[in-house]
């Protein structure tokens, strides 16, 4: 078995990780193959931290781009991350696998306020901790949520699982002769329009020189492959 290279770290996950092949929602096949995937990982003694969106249930850009308030929208979009942290928690618990949710907007009985001394205490305890309410504000992404809690839990990369197994020069799906980065620096991402994370992300990262994994959960292990250094998807480095 492969030594994993990190002891903690960050998962950045998407509300439409979680719907699959659906059109909203949850699906169970693709919920499944996620947990395996963070069990794998937690079974090498990793403390694993994860921040996860709301896409899936509500997008607060739409919602503004509707004619909604975009703090309310934002607002809306918190509450759907809370909801989607409550999903992933059940199914990490139904697999066995310790968890316990934070969240940084505030409600009784769902989950605990986010309180960093408290979250490391879970990640050294061997919980799985789900950050969610992304940033607790307006106007700042689950990208932005993702750097923000990696640098204050110490972990040492921040992974973002995407449908797609890395970064590429164009959008593989409209460009056939697109072709995958194995690794390259913010610089070079935000001189060249990657869109791989929001400018607010970015500048966290870079100057808490957290380096960046982008890589596919839909690929069986890719998860693990990553953590213990194998090559998978695309490294991005401070």
């Amino acid at each position: 078995m492969s030594a994993p290279l990190y002891n903690r770290i960050l998962l950045k996950l998407s509300g439409e990780a979680l719907m699959g092949p659906d059109a909203f929602g949850y699906h169970a096949e693709t919920l499944h193959g996620i947990v395996q995937q963070i069990d794998e990982v937690a079974g090498l003694g990793v403390q694993i931290g994860i921040v996860v969106g709301g896409g899936n249930l509500f997008r607060g850009a739409t919602g503004a781009l509707a004619g909604m308030e975009r703090a309310t929208a934002d607002a809306m979009g918190m509450l759907a991350t809370v909801m989607n942290a409550l999903a992933l928690k059940d199914a990490l618990m139904m697999a066995g696998i310790p968890a316990h949710v934070q969240t940084a907007v505030t409600i009784a009985h769902v989950g605990e306020a986010f309180e960093r001394d408290a979250a490391i205490r879970h990640l050294e305890a061997g919980r799985v901790v789900i950050f969610g309410g992304g940033t607790g504000n307006p106007f700042f992404t689950t990208d932005t949520a993702a750097a923000l809690r990696a640098a204050e839990i110490g972990a040492e990369l921040m992974l973002k699982a995407t449908k797609v197994d890395g970064v590429y020069t164009a959008d593989p799906k409209k460009d056939p002769s697109a072709t995958r980065y194995t690794e390259l620096s913010f610089d070079e991402a935000i001189a060249r329009n990657l869109g791989v994370l929001d400018t607010a992300a970015f500048a966290l990262c870079r100057e808490q020189k957290l380096p960046l994994q982008v890589f596919s959960i839909f690929k069986p292990g890719a998860l693990k492959r990553v953590v213990t250094g194998e090559p998978e998807g695309t490294r991005v480095f401070p």
